[in-house]
This record gives structure tokens, sequence and C-alpha cells, in this order.
């Protein structure tokens, strides 16, 4: 059962993935519409790929060269429990490049992405997501002595969104904007989605594949909980309203408040009341639609899908809520500090910041990491893969 479980939820969350690739797909231009399809996929295998060798046996000191017959019993488990496990936590560490993918989408060179994505994946996501998932380094038992409680993540708000939103900062901010973005004067020219629908599907099948990336967290039937499910529900409602009213109808304000109400929650929603998930959810919402403004129009930060405040700042938000929403003193079911909260979301934004930085500067330095003008003038889908999204009307 457990197998199962578990299998449903990997797949659940793999389906997360498509969600990101029409999010991406309906708010580029037309003509990098390819690429984004092509760029979400391939970063999965990739991923798999790093995680299989490498990312796995950091965070946990896990790996698979061993006969079948091990397998299927490692760890203690039986019908090869850890090896679904592996697919089940291989679906969130993938979500770091396509969390990244979309704030990069439109001038990222493709191989110099996926040397990204296997670094990010294989090294710098594993080793947060083992402090904190494994208490590698002693890091939750110095936590709970210092402040009282070790760092609760349950669904990864800071594992996987704020590490992915804030690994973002540094790839935008080394690739600079888009051509055309901004002009010397300092004017802010809008550069429009291409397909709302598409959009709008990709929010919905994030929104439907979150609940198996929340509730499966339990890793096991017997530990599911129907708290997570109703305080996934209400902060998602949540988001959608703020950032519907915040954004002033916006119809891509709405569908990613949604998802920022999602991505907050799932750091407490096995100990917040519903009551508390619906308030973290709105103020998610609203920070989502304000911080996307702020850093667009007067940071003039480049982030196309707004994964940096989306993922990366409503993230952080949703490590620290849980040590507000999760106490007893309001409703929640205790077990959580808001120091031990604070200091643990911290420490993974730092390492984000750090490693972002220094992977997407240091592959800039060696290989390069933009496309050239002329190729992004032209667009990612001729440039990079020979065809467009349309190629029998291209033709006519």
């Amino acid at each position: 059962m457990d197998v199962f479980f578990l299998t449903v939820g990997a797949a659940m969350v793999l389906a997360m993935h498509a969600g990101f690739a029409f999010l991406e797909v309906g708010t580029v231009r037309k003509k990098n519409q390819v690429n984004a399809l092509i760029r979400v996929i391939t970063d999965f295998g990739f991923s798999t790929i790093a995680y299989f060798f490498i990312g796995f046996s950091v965070a946990y000191g896990i790996n698979f060269f061993a006969p079948v017959s091990e397998l299927n019993i490692m760890e203690g488990g039986i019908n090869g429990y850890k090896m679904v496990h592996f697919f089940f936590l291989l679906t969130f560490a993938a979500a770091i490049p396509a969390i990244i993918s979309g704030g990069i989408t439109e001038r990222i060179r493709f191989w110099p992405n996926v040397l990204a994505t296997v670094i990010l994946v294989g090294l710098i996501y594993p080793f947060y997501e083992g402090l904190i998932w494994n208490s590698n380094f002693g890091f939750q038992a110095w936590l709970a002595s210092s402040f009282g409680a070790p760092f609760h993540d349950f669904a990864g708000s800071v594992v996987v969104h704020a590490m992915g939103g804030f690994l973002a900062l540094g790839a935008v901010l080394t690739l600079g904007p888009r051509l055309g973005r901004y002009t010397k004067s300092g004017q802010v020219n809008a550069i429009l989605p291409s397909n709302i629908p598409f959009l709008a599907l990709g929010s919905w099948v994030l929104c439907v594949g979150w609940f198996g990336f929340n509730v499966m967290s339990a890793g096991t039937a017997d530990g599911a909980s129907g708290l997570v499910a109703m305080n996934s529900l209400l902060a998602m409602v949540g988001g959608l309203l703020a950032a519907l009213v915040a954004g002033k109808n916006d119809p891509g304000f709405v569908h990613n408040g949604a998802l920022a109400g999602l991505v907050a929650v799932c750091a407490g929603s096995d100990v917040m009341h519903p009551m508390g998930a619906l308030a973290v959810g709105i103020v998610a919402g609203v920070t989502f639609v304000y911080g996307f403004t702020f850093m667009q129009n007067k940071l003039k930060i480049d982030d196309v899908l707004g994964v940096i405040p989306l993922h990366g700042v409503c993230g952080a938000w949703g490590g620290i809520a849980a040590g507000i929403f999760g106490s007893t003193a309001l409703g929640g079911a205790g077990g959580v500090t808001f120091m031990a909260q604070l200091v643990g979301t911290l420490a993974g934004v730092g390492i984000a910041v750090v490693g972002g930085f220094a992977v997407y500067g240091i592959i800039k330095a060696i290989v390069g990491i933009r496309l050239s003008e002329e190729d992004e003038y032209m667009g990612a889908d001729l440039a990079i893969h020979q065809i467009s999204s349309n190629p029998e009307e291209d033709m006519q």
C-alpha cells in the first residue's frame, strides 16, 4: 500500500512538470514556446540522472549500486519502497530547474543550462535537502537545542521552493534582462504573454498535482492527513482571491496567486489550523503581486514568470509562517518555534543565493550562458531547435 501510495504521489508531482511547462509556454513570446517545452522536459531527464548517481547519495547517503534482491528491501523497506521514495523525491529535486526555467527563459543557451541543472540537482539542492530532511551535519539537532525545535518543512516551502526561487536570483541577474525590456533611460517596456489559456492550463495542472506534492509528503498511506489537504486547499484559494483583488483582475496574477498560496503552505500544512492556512495564502497572494511589480518595475530584474517572488519570497514566507501559525497559541499543532523556522529559512535562502551566483557565474565565465543578440531576436525556437510552435502556419 505504501509503495502504491507514493507511486501515485510521484506521478502527480511528475504531472506538475507539465504545469511548469505550460505556465511558461503561455507567458513567453510565441518565438520561444518550443524552447520552453524542450527545456522543462529535458531538465527533468538530466535531473533524474544527476539525482540518481549523485544527489540522492549527497542528501541521504544512499546509492543503488546493489543487486535487485537488495534494492527491494533497502533501508528496511519492502517491495522496493526506497526506490519509489527516490522517484517521489526526484520529482521534488527536478522542480528546482523547472522553477529556475521560468526566470531565465527567452535568453538562456541550451547546453550551459543543462550543465547548471546537473550541478544544482546533483550537489547544491541535495546539500540543503539533506540538512533538513535527513538531519545531516547536526544542523537540525543544533536548531532544536538552540531554539527549542528543529526546522519544520513538511512539503518543501523552503527546501524546494525558496531554494529554487533564490537560486533563480543568481541566474537572472547573471543573465541580465531580455533585449528591449528596459531602456537606458530607465523606461520599462512591457513584453506581453503569448497565450493566456496555456498560462491558465499550466496553473490548473500545478494546482491539481500539488495535492500529491503536499499530502503524499507523509511518505506512507497511514501517515496521510486530511488536515494537509484542507490547508492546501484554503491556502490556494486565499492566494488566488488575494491576487485577484491586489492584481486588479489580471489573469497572470490570479493564476499565479493560487500557486503562491500553495508554495507558502507547504512547510506548515501538517501543523497549521485551516484558518491559519487561509491567512498564509492571502499574505502570499498579495506578496506575489506587489513583489513581482516591485522587482520588474523598480529593481528592473527581468524575472519572466516572477519565480523569485513566487517561489523564493513566498517560499521563505511559508517557512517562517509555519513557526507562527503552527503554534498552539494560534490553534496549530505545535512542535515548532518561530526562531527555528526563521534561522532554518535564512540558511536555505543563503545557500541558494550563494549557490546560484556561483554556479551561473562560473558557467558564464567559462563557456557563456546567454544567446547572441541575433539568436535572441530570432527566438530560441528557430535559433536552437530549428522549428517554430506552428510550423505549418509559418510556411503559408
